[in-house]
């Protein structure tokens, strides 16, 4: 008898491996590699989180009415337009699934997201990567790889790992440019830590433009990483499609009550956005003093960028032995980078120290 045969294609996935958490014989690790808020979650999410155990033998609400609208006011935007998911990974490999598949296109910029092409790849599409300009998603190059089997396109705005951000004009530029049957998915999970004021999140195209899809997160300056919650604004034909595609109760209780609490938190929010940008800025310059390369980021984590791979390697691995848990980007073809996320005071202090020692001991 022969064995159970997976679809063409679904082998050549490399699996998403997310960053860690621990470093063997070290109680208490300094976790700088997922791009986690360090101030945690709101108190007041926690407290909603907590008293949502007394309904956990009650189903969700499956439309997420509750957060919908809270999200609506939120952000100023119609909840009936607005769909929640396990985290925005799960809406990406809903949009791939209800619109692209075997001998379709998914159109990306060439160091973006890794599970656009993991999404790609398991539902049969091809992923193809447009080449960026210093490290910045080049407007004409995506346009260029636009092909007639393109179907959908995928821009991280500002884009993990890379950091980088394109201003609204550039954005529009794309979608003007684009075909009206193209998908364009704006990924603004770093939204929130933009301060430039050229910047929008995409909601503006969505509401000028009926093939546009705005996603957000709660795992970023939320802080509610661990309950996997995102979400998804778009015309009313891509709701209903994405309505239609997803699980009837793909967002838990606790997913939902919290992400409501955490919305309403604005100063919580405010003491994020603030920590980051003291931090973010002087990460760059004491790392940038220290001779290493660390380009302009818009999100919560900079890019460290070294002379070679086997330099960055040396250096990841003696961070680990200090307890700082980084992230390579060979994943992301950047092998001679290493993404960190923007941490509290001490993990920020001790990950220039020990930088630092690093490079006296060369």
């Amino acid at each position: 008898m022969g064995k159970p045969i997976p679809r063409p294609g679904i082998m050549d996935i490399a699996a998403y491996v997310g960053g860690k958490h621990s470093v063997a014989g070290v109680d208490r690790a300094m976790v700088l590699s997922a791009n986690e808020n360090p101030l945690g979650a709101s108190k007041k999410a926690v407290e909603a989180y907590r008293a949502a155990a007394d309904s956990l033998y009650r189903y969700p609400d499956g439309g997420a009415h509750a957060l919908r609208d809270a999200i609506g006011k939120r952000f100023d935007l119609d909840p009936a337009r607005i769909v929640c998911g396990a985290g925005s990974d799960e809406l990406i490999a809903l949009l791939i699934k209800a619109y692209a598949g075997p001998g379709d296109e998914v159109l990306y910029s060439q160091h973006g997201f890794l599970m656009y092409a993991i999404s790609a790849k398991s539902a049969g599409a091809t992923p193809v990567a447009a080449p960026e300009k210093n490290l910045t998603a080049d407007i004409d190059a995506l346009l260029a790889h636009v092909t007639e089997n393109t179907r959908m396109l995928f821009l991280a705005n500002p884009n993990n790992p890379t950091g980088s951000c394109l201003p609204s004009s550039e954005v529009r530029r794309l979608r003007e440019r684009l075909r009206e049957d193209v998908l364009l998915v704006i990924d603004a999970a770093y939204a929130e830590y933009v301060e430039r004021d050229d910047y929008t999140a995409g909601e503006d195209l969505v509401q000028d433009f009926d093939n546009v899809v705005m996603l957000r997160t709660f795992s970023k300056i939320f802080g509610l990483a661990s309950l996997r919650l995102g979400w998804a604004f778009a015309s009313p034909a891509v709701t209903d499609v994405l309505n239609r595609v997803r699980g009837p109760f793909n967002t838990s209780t606790a997913a939902q009550t919290a992400g409501v609490a955490a919305l309403a938190d604005r100063a919580h929010v405010e003491a994020s956005q603030k920590h980051n940008s003291r931090w973010r800025a002087w990460l760059r310059q004491q790392i940038g003093g220290l001779g290493i390369e660390v380009p302009r980021s818009d999100g919560n984590f900079i890019l460290m960028r070294f002379a070679d791979r086997a330099r960055a390697d040396a250096a990841y691995e003696f961070l680990m032995s200090r307890g700082i848990i980084t992230r390579l980007m060979g994943g992301y073809g950047l092998a001679d980078s290493i993404r960190v996320t923007v941490g509290r005071e001490d993990e920020n202090r001790a990950l220039v120290a020990a930088l630092a020692e690093h490079r006296g001991a060369k």
